[in-house]
């Protein structure tokens, strides 16, 4: 396969309050923003895109909204890879409230360090990493165009992107995470070769 567009797509504000690291808890998308969300997106993809989406709820209600107004498209294919980075015992904690030198713990080994005891920055790079392989094997054995849509979270949006520019290779540091996600309900293109 030559290239693949993919439209990386980031679920609606969710239903908490402003200031909460919530990476891994399922919990609800705003209804009305994901349904505007989803009808601007229906204006913009191509016919027939695949979709996979993340199997937290947030990025589930978009889905479901966008295969309701665009029939066209596949049913949405759940893959948890997609999932957003689970950040252990700060889930749900005000982000202000996370003492200090548990922050500055992650920033110095950014790759490695798993922030709230469960999953690191690298393990995440790792399953985009695979999910993005699986992606380009599932388009090339199919007839169809090397376009796909994920529905996810801003980490993975992230991972996909630091994928893209450096491959599968490690993490350094914190300086190579890129800055730049789709705000709630936003989205983004990525070119891969």
């Amino acid at each position: 396969m030559a290239g693949l567009k993919l439209w990386l797509v980031r679920h609606a504000p969710v239903l908490l309050p402003a200031g909460l690291c919530y990476g891994a808890s399922d919990v609800d998308a705003d209804q009305a923003l994901s349904q505007q969300t989803a009808q601007a997106l229906a204006a913009l993809l191509p016919a027939g895109l695949p979709v996979w989406v993340s199997g937290l709820a947030r990025a589930q209600l978009l889905a479901r909204q966008l295969q309701t107004l665009r029939p066209d498209l596949p049913p949405p294919q759940t893959d948890t890879r997609l999932n957003e980075m689970d950040f252990g015992c700060w889930e749900q904690q005000a982000w202000d409230a996370i003492p200090r030198p548990a922050f500055d713990a992650w920033m110095a080994d950014f790759a490695h360090h798993r922030f709230g005891g469960t999953e690191s920055t690298q393990m995440v790079v790792e399953r985009v990493a695979a999910a993005l392989g699986d992606l380009r094997t599932a388009l090339a054995q199919s007839a169809a165009q090397p376009e796909a849509v994920w529905i996810s979270h801003a980490g993975v949006i992230r991972a996909a992107q630091f994928v893209a520019a450096h491959g599968a290779s490690r993490l350094r540091g914190v300086e190579q995470w890129p800055k730049e996600a789709p705000l709630p309900g936003g989205w983004m293109t990525l070119e891969l070769t």
